[in-house]
């Protein structure tokens, strides 16, 4: 398992991953992302981007690094970095397929990206995702998984999966939606010749949306590393736009809401690998800081109150524009 050496390393932010999903193309969702990348979108301006977050990251004790298909040219960039670092060999390096990017380098285009979890687009981003990272991938996942994905009836799919995972590949899923504890027990349920195909999971969590935690307890008490995506609620738990209880407490601590939400996070004793989507060096220094955060009873009494119902929760997030 690629995740037995986040084990060994010795940082205190080394269980702390850093996402790709920002930076890896000109438009996302994430809230005040149009003050944090300012006009120029360009593929070298985020090419350099990506790789001062990455250095950055590496620098801090940073040892995770989250891509995708669908990120625009995140493996892309990731590669570059790498090849240009070939003394770097204790990154582990996780994508996921399953979503194809579609918005052609703009932030305005009316699709940005199409979901299918059929055998013949595993076949075709898998090609993609080799021809660049190669033999440096160490997870591949399929992305946001939900109940009605065919990718958890798909027999033929999981033969291909079981494959990668015999030449050595750890093999996992994500999940999105208010359903995400039915994707992940749907999902732990599924073996090849009678073994569990998945390693990892990778979910939605965070101060507004908990529903997926006893399942990802679930899914790690069978075995999974569990990666938490998204602790930040898309930048609605982050600085302006966070909520009065998260801000009173970041007060109190001296450190930013960001701290405040990830570390919340990173509590969950279920909770293996907790991604920053850092845009900014800055933001990532300051995200890093929650490795440290220390917060008592009263404190995480008021932070539980900000718990949203997942069908809400999602459904605001569907409404998100792309910035």
């Amino acid at each position: 398992m690629p995740f037995a050496r986040l084990a060994t390393a010795t940082t205190p932010t080394c269980h702390i991953g850093l996402g790709l999903a920002a930076v890896g193309r000109p438009g996302y969702i994430n809230l005040g992302r149009d003050e944090d990348l300012g006009e120029n979108r360009s593929v070298d301006a985020l090419r350099g981007r990506t790789h001062e977050l990455l250095d950055a990251a590496y620098a801090q004790g940073v040892r995770y690094v989250d891509v995708a298909r669908s990120y625009g040219r995140s493996e892309e960039f990731l590669a570059d970095w790498l090849n240009a670092r070939p003394d770097i060999d204790d990154v582990v390096i996780g994508s996921k397929w399953g979503y194809t990017y579609t918005a052609g380098w703009s932030a305005e285009a009316e699709t940005h990206e199409v979901k299918d979890h059929s055998l013949p687009t595993y076949e075709r981003q898998r090609a993609e995702t080799d021809a660049l990272l190669g033999d440096r991938l160490d997870l591949y996942q399929i992305h946001s998984v939900t109940p009605d994905s065919p990718a958890l009836t798909d027999k033929e799919l999981h033969a291909r999966l079981a494959e990668a995972a015999a030449q050595g590949l750890s093999v996992g899923f994500s999940t999105s939606g208010p359903a995400q504890a039915d994707a992940i027990r749907a999902a732990l349920a599924v073996t090849v010749d009678g073994e569990p195909l998945f390693r990892t999971v990778q979910s939605t969590y965070n101060l507004l949306e908990t529903s997926a935690a006893p399942a990802l307890a679930e899914a790690h008490d069978a075995g999974l590393t569990v990666i938490v995506k998204e602790a930040m609620a898309n930048g609605r738990l982050a600085g302006p736009h966070a909520p009065e209880a998260l801000q009173a407490v970041a007060t109190e601590t001296s450190l930013g809401t960001d701290a405040i939400a990830l570390a919340h996070v990173l509590r969950q004793s279920w909770a293996g690998v907790v991604l920053s989507g850092a845009a900014t060096a800055v933001q990532l220094a300051s995200n890093l800081h929650a490795a440290v955060v220390d917060l008592d009873e009263d404190q995480l009494s008021r932070l539980a109150q900000l718990v949203e119902e997942p069908g809400a929760y999602w459904e605001r997030r569907g409404r998100l524009p792309w910035h």
